[in-house]
This record gives C-alpha cells, structure tokens and sequence, in this order.
C-alpha cells in the first residue's frame, strides 16, 4: 500500500484553500480543497488503483479543516474509502510558533514583526494573536503585531501601526503557506522575510505525515478517520461557556455539508511535548534544536 499512497493535500483558508500551495508541491501531491472536490479526487485515484493519505493543511489555526476531512471521510461509504488514511495535520499551533521564532530569528534585530496570515473566522483570527503573543514573549523583539490578508487589520494598517509606534522597518512573518505581499506604506521600509515552512521542508514535512499514517495503519489497522474527527472539540463558540452552563450545540455548515458528530472527553489531561526536525519547543516555549521531530504524550 505504502508504494501506491498518493498524498492528497485538503486546504483552508490558511492555503488560499489551495491555490498558495500548488507551486509548492510536486506532481505526485494532489492538491484539493475539502468536501466534494475531496470525493472527486479520491473517486479518481481509486479508478487508477491507487490509495490515498489525506493529509489536513493547516498550519495549527484551523482544526475545523481536519474535522471536516475526518466526517468527509467517515460519510463515505466503505467501498469508497477502504485503504484511505487520514494523516495527522501537516502542523500544530506548537509547530507554528516555533516556525515563525525560526523566521523571526532570520530578520535584521531592528525590524518590527508583523505576523501575516490569511483571514479566517473569528477564533482562526484570534488564534494568531496567541502565536504572535507567544513569539514576543520568548524573543528579543519589543514590537510584534498581526494582520490579516483580506481581513482586518489588513498588511498596510498592521506596518502604518507599527510606524506610528516608533518603527522605521517592519518584517512581514507568514502564518500561511504564502508570504504576504509587503505593502507600500510611507516612512516605513516593509520587506517579506519569505516562506515561513520552504518549499524543501513543506515536501519533507509531508513525506513524513504519509509515512507516520502509513506505519499507524501497518502497526493497528487504524486509518486515522476517528481521531480526526474530534480535533475540533476545544475550538470556537460553542467552547466559550461560563461553567456549569452545559447545553446541547451544534455547529452549522453549507447546505449539503450537515452532518451530525459528538465530542469526546478524556478523564485525563493530555499533554504534548512537540520536536520538530531541527526546531522545538519545550512547555515553557524555550527553543530546543534537535535532528528527529516527534512528539512526547504523556497522560495525568
């Protein structure tokens, strides 16, 4: 199966839901946005008598991409998706972090950060405040600030903001898989610092993604389907209740998208402590250099 395995890339808003990662990848990565045009594709490798490894592009700020593959998938009837597996995100929020500190590392130490992604929703949005949070807070940078592509604050308010707060060079840092055009802004010198995951690890990050999915098939027979159907669970609205105000919710999605799913709970609490190749981080956030990526879970 594994030398039959095409890798299909599904994209959000954080790949310009595909088309920021077409020039990226090579021929054999079919590249797809979710729902119908993930039933297509898969409809195709199966009459060529190939197998799928679904792999959710997202960067960490969009678990609702890998629900929605995961309930994509399960939806299907079996015929159509036997030996298809669902692969562990490309990236975690963790991974993001630690991707932009690496980028942030590679900028004059004189340049303000501005933290770029593309729009997303409300929490999506919010998230990446966090991230540039947590990229302030364990560098030498006084000033970092986000802004969105199509969203607000958009690239040119986020360096005129960083230009008013005392700035003559600002570093666009990319929380997508395309770097921001830098905006003409006057008395601010605006310059990409460039891809944030380059083309080389992109292709290696996803290699390792196929062949991690492919060993947890070979080891358990599990195609990943159920676990990414609750990556979701402590993400958006429905997640922002006072205690002891349970009630029942639902999420809503396009007409001909509805489905129906439940959210888990563990008695213990899950922690990750997350290696990337060549780049980590510890629970505190200090940088950690390593030559394997992993992850360490542990169970209270």
């Amino acid at each position: 199966m594994a030398d039959h395995c095409r890798p299909v890339a599904v994209c959000g808003h954080e790949a310009g839901y595909g088309e920021a990662l077409r020039d990226l990848v090579g021929p054999d990565v079919l590249v797809v946005t979710g729902g119908r045009a993930l039933i297509r594709a898969l409809a195709r490798l199966r009459r060529s008598g190939e197998q799928a490894c679904v792999v959710p592009m997202t960067l960490g700020r969009d678990p609702e991409l890998v629900a929605d593959t995961a309930r994509t998938l399960r939806a299907l009837p079996p015929v159509q998706t036997f030996g298809t597996l669902l692969a562990e995100p490309f990236g975690t929020d963790r991974h993001l972090t630690a991707w932009l500190r690496a980028a942030a590392n590679r900028v004059p130490a004189t340049s303000a950060l501005l933290v770029t992604a593309p729009a997303g929703g409300l929490f999506e949005d919010a998230e990446l405040y966090r991230i540039a949070r947590l990229v302030r807070g364990h560098g030498a940078r006084r000033l970092v600030e986000v802004a969105f592509t199509g969203g607000d604050p958009d690239p040119a308010e986020g360096a005129r903001r960083c230009g008013r707060l005392g700035a003559a060079e600002v570093a666009l840092l990319t929380a997508g898989f395309a770097p921001a055009e830098p905006p003409g802004v006057p008395g601010v010198r605006v310059a990409s610092a460039g891809p944030t995951v380059s083309r080389a690890a992109l292709a290696r990050v996803l290699t390792e993604r196929v062949a991690d999915a492919w060993q947890r098939w070979s080891e358990r027979q599990d195609d990943g389907i159920g676990a990414g159907l609750t990556a979701a669970d402590d993400h958006g609205h429905h997640h922002t209740h006072p205690p002891g105000e349970g009630h029942g919710h639902h999420h809503g999605h396009p007409a001909g998208d509805d489905h129906g799913h439940h959210h888990a709970h563990a008695s213990g609490e899950e922690h990750e402590h997350i290696h990337l190749p060549g780049v980590g981080t510890h629970h505190d956030g200090r940088p950690h250099v390593h030559s394997a990526g992993h992850v360490i879970r542990s169970t209270a």
